[in-house]
């Protein structure tokens, strides 16, 4: 993203997140993910200007991402008085986040699958 651009995604960055939507990404899940790809140290403020997302939304979203695996952050101190600055960034691979997001899909598919199947076994057990 130009950063003359702030708040707007590429079109690449766009369609990105609409596909990982589209794959049962959550949105704002997708939009931190899709942001944090090509940039490294954002504080939550970036990722808020950046993804147009309010704070609760970004707050959420990086959590979900830190509890998989796929985000990390640091705090960076700084000399003025206050709370230190979060700083986020991928904490795996592009391959290893969207191996997980597919395995993860895989395996609600196989249940799904599952659920149908035996829906099928009652209901002939059922003589219907």
């Amino acid at each position: 993203m130009d950063a003359d651009q702030e708040g707007l995604f590429s079109t690449r960055e766009e369609e990105i997140t609409l596909m990982l939507t589209r794959a049962g990404v959550r949105q704002n899940h997708a939009r931190v993910l899709v942001f944090l790809f090509g940039r490294s140290d954002q504080t939550s403020r970036d990722i808020e200007r950046g993804t147009l997302l309010r704070q609760p939304e970004v707050s959420i979203a990086i959590n979900y991402l830190i509890g998989q695996g796929w985000a990390k952050v640091a705090s960076l101190i700084t000399e003025n008085k206050g709370r230190p600055v979060k700083l986020y960034q991928l904490a795996a691979s592009i391959d290893t986040i969207l191996d997980d997001i597919k395995k993860e899909k895989e395996e609600e598919y196989t249940s799904r699958i599952d659920l149908i199947e035996n829906v099928r076994k009652l209901v002939h057990e059922s003589g219907y």
